[in-house]
């Protein structure tokens, strides 16, 4: 990366002790064939304690204490493994992250995972430890309102400077490339259109001048797509989403080479981003389903999908999962399923999708996503509200627009559902 010298990183982790029962990143990468996902979800980077528990434990401290003044300058020096302080070092913490590395890597060696407090915790902690006043970023234009936040007025303000393109105009991105850019960000699939971009291209992209590509995987997680194995250098992740996938806990995630997240990890210690352990434990408990939900997700939308792309109410149906969608081939090459995220837009503008959103019963009228239960939101008033009329429209939120994210209720009731407001637009 142009002006940043990683390779004398030091992290500022240590491994646990009593790992006892662990199945670490270095096991499970030299294990004799390949472990499945839902093997890796389930085992990875767990350890039990003197206690001998069966499900993980929950490391509800702020602290650590040692056997003698000797070895807590050794640990706090990083001579010796152990805990510090649970803002940057806590069991809970590490399990997670362990596991998150192994599930985006794949088989990539060094790749290192850091939890944060939220998303967007996650994506402000992954530039400010990589990036630097005068430095530049090429940023989609698809992608969730709070993100575009950061990028057009907060990392503005400290001198980092965002071109804002269209996802799939690959010829954008190029032209858009400065001697000072050091980084590409973009979510695929899309919020909420559903867009699929080319990562083995943008990735070519960006290292073909010297930057970086870091990818949301929000949507997708990675039992649909490992945006590291296509290229990307980092990625993060609301885990507030599918990892937790019960609307719980609030937390992020950046995951990458270990140069890289080590900066992550080094931001946070300073600025205190740090996800809680109860948080920590409950994400790495939900990924123990991770695999099953993401199935039934995409299911519920696939099928959604259809009915809605015939119904008389319904004028268009953005969901990757379709045929006739411009990134549906895309996505079938470099993601094994299409999410659980569609939008579509109905006859008439704010008034008819209002009127169709209050009309469910069974839906949860909600922003959030990711959860077993179903929800919808109006985008142009909810997720991307704060952005201008303008940038609305470059990003194609309409004012007809509605977002649905496909939970685990049965299909038919949810298409009854949602019927019960389609039809008062006929």
């Amino acid at each position: 990366m142009n002006d940043h010298d990683l390779t004398d990183v030091v992290s500022p982790y240590n491994d646990a002790s009593g790992r006892e029962g662990a199945l670490t990143t270095e096991d499970f990468l030299s294990a004799e064939g390949s472990l499945g996902f839902a093997t890796q979800s389930i085992r990875a980077g767990s350890f039990r304690s003197d206690q001998r528990e069966h499900s993980e434990a929950i490391y509800l401290t702020s602290s650590f204490v040692y056997d003698s003044a000797a070895q807590a300058q050794a640990v706090f020096a990083g001579d010796e493994d152990g805990n510090v302080y649970s803002r940057y070092t806590n069991p809970s913490l590490r399990m997670l992250e362990e596991r998150m590395a192994i599930l985006e890597g794949g088989a990539l060696e060094n790749i290192e995972a850091c939890a944060t407090s939220s998303g967007m915790a996650a994506i402000l902690g992954a530039c400010m430890g990589l990036l630097k006043s005068g430095d530049h970023v090429i940023c989609s234009r698809s992608v969730f309102g709070t993100t575009f936040t950061i990028f057009s007025k907060y990392l503005d303000k400290f001198g980092v400077k965002t071109t804002f393109v269209d996802l799939v105009d690959y010829q954008q991105w190029r032209d858009a490339i400065r001697p000072e850019t050091k980084l590409l960000f973009l979510e695929t699939p899309s919020n909420p259109l559903s867009e699929v971009a080319d990562l083995k291209q943008l990735a070519e992209i960006a290292h073909g001048n010297g930057a970086l590509l870091m990818v949301d995987n929000c949507f997708c997680t990675p039992a649909l797509q490992k945006p590291l194995l296509l290229g990307a250098d980092l990625v993060v992740h609301s885990a507030t989403k599918y990892i937790d996938g019960q609307g719980r806990c609030l937390g992020g995630m950046v995951i990458g080479r270990k140069k890289l997240v080590d900066e992550v990890h080094l931001w946070q210690r300073a600025a205190g981003a740090t996800m809680s352990p109860f948080n920590a434990w409950v994400f790495y408990k939900g990924l123990e389903t991770l695999s099953v939900r993401m199935d039934a997700h995409c299911r519920n939308a696939s099928e959604l999908a259809i009915w809605l792309s015939q119904h008389k109410a319904v004028e268009k149906v953005h969901y990757s999962g379709l045929s006739n969608h411009p990134g549906h081939e895309l996505a079938k090459k470099q993601q094994t399923g299409f999410g659980g995220v569609l939008a579509f837009e109905v006859i008439g503008g704010r008034e008819s999708a209002w009127k169709v959103i209050d009309g469910v019963e069974i839906m949860s009228r909600t922003a959030n996503l990711g959860d077993t239960r179903t929800t919808i939101t109006h985008p142009a008033t909810t997720t991307h509200c704060r952005l201008s009329d303008e940038d609305k429209m470059k990003s194609g939120i309409t004012e007809s627009l509605i977002r649905v994210a496909a939970g685990l209720e049965d299909i038919e009731d949810l298409k009854r559902d949602l019927d019960k407001g389609l039809k008062q637009l006929l």
